[in-house]
Parts: C-alpha cells; structure tokens; sequence
C-alpha cells in the first residue's frame, strides 16, 4: 500500500458533518455498505449517480491497495408505499398489477439494474444480499432489540419504540436535529393506527391474507419492515461496527436514521465510522422528478427518446459528466451540459491517442511528477473528481502543446504521462474510450471513410434524399455525423 497517500485522504462524515481523515477500522480491510435499489421498477437516474459515485469511491480505495468487502443490498421485500409503513408492498402490488409472480417482477428489474450498471462501467461490489435471502436475519435482530426493550409487539405486528431508545441514544444524530423537532414534524396518530409513538416504525408487519410475500415469524405470518434489512445484512457481512455506510441524501431523514437507531439497539455501538451521502439531481435547475415529467430513465438518456433531450447521450458521456460534479454537489442536467461533456469527453480520449504521435524531446518544460501529485491530491480530498478533471485538461493542454512543438517532453516524460492519464481516466475515473472501443479499428475507419464518401459524392450530385438518408440511417445505428468547415466529424 502506497502508505504517505493512504494516510492522506480525508472524507466528509455526514454523522460529524466535518472532513476527516480516513483511518479504517482494521486496515488494510475497508467494510463500505451502499443501500442498493428497490428492484420494483426501472432505475432511475438518482440512483445511478449515488452507484457511479460509490464505484469512483470504491475503485479508488483499492487503487489505494485496502481491500474493500463491498456490500450493496437488493431490496426486494417489505418496501411499503410510504415511510409510516402504510400501503402495499411495491413488490406485490407490481405483481398484481403484470399478473406476475413477485419474484418475477425481482428478476426483471434486478438483471435491469445490473445491466444499466455495467453499461456505465460500475464495478459489481464483493456482495450482493437480497432482503427476502436473509429473513432469518432480520426475524433474529428482531427478536433481540425487542429483549432490549426497544421494540413492542400488537396484534402481530412489530414496532421500534422511538422515544424510548432516545431516553438513551440520539435519535437525530445524523441529520442534528431534536426529538422534539422530529415530534413537531410529524402529524398525530390518528384512531387506527395502533403505533405507540408518531415517529415508530416497523420492524415486522403483520401480513393480510391476500399477502403474496409473507414468512412465518414468532409474531405471526408476515414480512419485515423496509429498514431492518440494512441493519442485519450489513452486521452480518461488516459487523457490528464498519467503516462506510453511502447512499443519497434522501435515506439520511428516515431510512439510516432508523437504521443507526436498530442497530444501536440491538448491538449496543454505533454502527457505521464514516457516514457519506450524494446530493441530488436536478433539471434546468427544478428537481428531478417522475411526477415533474422531467425525470430521465438511463435508457432514455442513451436514446435521446425524452421530450427534454435534443439526441441521445453514450454511457460513458454521462459517466464523465456526472464525474464532473462532486459527490456532494447538486447535479444539474440539461442538454447544454452534456453536449460540452461530450465534447470534454471527446477531447480526454484524443489526447490518450495524440501522446503517441509526439517526439521525445532531451529536454522537457513540463513537470509530469507534479501534475501525478496534484491528481492525487484531488482525490484525498473527499474524492474531489471535478479537480482531478481539472488537472487532467491540464494534462491535455501539455499533450497538444507538445504535439503542436509549442512545448517539450522527454521520452521518461511521455511514458509517465501516459501512466498517469491511464491510471486516473480508467482505474480511477471508471471511463472507456467508447471512441477506441467501438470506431478506432480500421475496419471501422474505412467502413466510415466509404461511407462519408458516398454521401459526399451524393451532396455534390444534389442528390439530397441519398445524403439525408445516409445520415438518418448511421443515426438508426448510433452514429451520429456532423457537418463542419473543416470536413464531416463523426461519433458513436
């Protein structure tokens, strides 16, 4: 392990709300819990940055040689409509909804899921439970906070006793706030609800007969309450105590304030070291939102089929753009910003191809061991990739620079500057050269090259309907063609 730059990395700890240097519980081990999809419905894209996100952050640890015991959950039981554990449960209510069996309903959107992610070149985590695979689990975490008296059983149905565990512990630890503020927020309980306090929840519901998902508990039939699966899947695969716990802002009010809240109860420490969350995203400025028909799905995002997209964007451009933003800052999309992300992504894969094509000098004017620092200082400071971005233009202006013979770099300084592109835009970044990938090969070149030639041809004959369709036709297959001074530019 490279230990000087280990040593320097600091995080924003959402639980201190102060950057602090990372010091892993049993290093060189890093236990990283990310709370994963509801596997009910397609991902959206809120989603994909928090994963894109988490996976910078895990590619960089163990760029950093930790070694990373990766857990993202899959949720796919006891998601109720709202976070008072009233409504259906998603699952069943998509089943009924498709005719479908639950599980089938899983099955679609978890291989969804998975293939979005690697479209966007995410690493898979070292483990992936599901809910309804660790029912044992969470009945047995269950049983004993009830022993310690935080949890109260009714009619079969299974609470956390809120106030109680806050005589002890700070229940709004992580978002700062009081039980008395949470209190005022939080609408009376009305003559059918048979919680004890305003701010319980469940940790096991009692099933209706009509229940399509239900297990056998010592309270009865039934199924567990959304937040209890984190708590017993990441004791079971990190322990009781582990170093980060991720996921968006969205989780911190509710879904990981009860977690910390269980765990506590039932295991008696605090469970999670560094608590991190991404921000959220919004459109022109206005929150993203299904309900705000501005909400983009990942494959609409590639196609361009959106009423607010102009064209489709590749997986890596939206990869690069997202990168572009730090973890904590609001994430804006419009189509001005991800076409000039494109054009930087563009750029970024030119300048890995153009090193090739300079002349070693025997003398250089420029300080590749620096601009590899600099690099690494971005990213020891809670992972900030719009900085490492910076530096590696700076990289790109010394490549054009030298390619141009405005400035020199010795045979040593190419081979370096090489290493160091590479490492941070593949490693670290998580980028393919889509460019290289899918266009750079010859075949591909000349195939292009005819082509090009043909419509050209077809343009001087004014034969514009062949022109056009050419056009149309390599937009069909995703490539798309640009008319420019300088000739046609082309990009998948």
């Amino acid at each position: 392990m490279n230990e000087d730059r280990a040593n320097s990395l600091v995080i924003f700890n959402t639980l201190t709300r102060e950057k602090e240097v990372f010091e892993p519980l049993h290093p060189p081990l890093v236990g990283m819990y990310v709370c994963g999809p509801t596997v009910y419905s397609d991902i959206h894209l809120g989603n994909c940055r928090t994963f894109i996100s988490f996976d910078l952050i895990y590619r960089y640890l163990l760029h950093l040689d930790y070694k990373v015991r990766y857990v993202r959950n899959i949720t796919d039981a006891g998601h109720l409509e709202g976070d008072r554990d009233e409504g259906d449960d998603k699952f069943a209510k998509k089943a009924r909804l498709e005719e479908l069996e639950p599980m089938e309903i899983v099955q679609k959107y978890t291989l969804g899921f998975h293939d979005v992610l690697s479209r966007f070149n995410a690493l898979p985590p070292s483990i992936e439970p599901t809910a309804t695979g660790h029912i044992l689990e969470q009945i047995e975490m269950i049983r004993q906070i009830l022993a310690e008296g935080y949890a109260y059983e009714i009619n079969g149905s299974v609470y956390f006793d809120v106030e109680k565990y806050s005589r002890e512990y700070d229940y709004g630890t992580l978002t700062n706030r009081k039980l008395e503020d949470l209190l005022e927020g939080t609408r009376q309980l009305d003559g059918q609800d048979e919680k004890r306090g305003r701010l319980d929840f469940a940790l096991w519901i009692k099933a209706k007969a009509e229940t399509l998902m239900q297990w056998p508990s010592p309270w009865g039939w039934g199924f567990p309450g959304w937040h209890i699966e984190c708590s017993a899947m990441s004791t079971k695969y990190l322990g009781t105590t582990f170093d980060i716990h991720g996921g968006g802002m969205d989780l911190q009010a509710t879904h990981h304030t009860n977690e910390i809240a269980q765990s506590q109860a039932c295991n008696h420490t605090a469970p999670v070291k560094y608590w991190m969350h991404t921000n959220m995203l919004t459109v022109n400025g206005a929150r993203m939102s299904k309900s705000a028909g501005n909400g983009f799905l990942p494959r609409e995002l590639f196609t361009g089929e959106h009423p607010l997209l102009e064209k489709g964007y590749s997986p890596m451009t939206v990869r690069f753009f997202m990168a572009q933003s730090h973890y904590r800052s609001t994430l804006d999309f419009s189509n001005e910003a991800l076409q000039a992300a494109e054009k930087g992504y563009k750029k970024l894969m030119e300048s890995l191809s153009a090193i090739d094509k300079i002349d070693p000098s025997p003398t250089s004017s420029a300080n590749i061991h620096l601009l590899e620092e600099r690099c690494y200082a971005a990213m020891n400071d809670d992972f900030n990739s719009p900085m490492l971005i910076a530096h590696l233009f700076e990289a790109v202006r010394i490549i054009n620079s030298a390619r141009d013979q405005k400035e020199t770099l010795t045979a040593d300084d190419l081979k370096e500057l090489k290493r160091v592109m590479h490492t941070f835009i593949f490693e670290i970044l998580g980028l393919l050269d889509e460019t290289k990938n899918n266009a750079g090969s010859d075949v591909m070149e000349g195939l292009m090259s005819l082509i090009l030639e043909i419509r050209r041809t077809a343009r001087e004959n004014k034969d514009w309907a062949t022109s056009d369709k050419i056009r149309d036709r390599l937009k069909e297959a995703g490539i798309e063609i640009k008319d420019t001074r300088d000739g046609v530019e082309w990009t998948i």
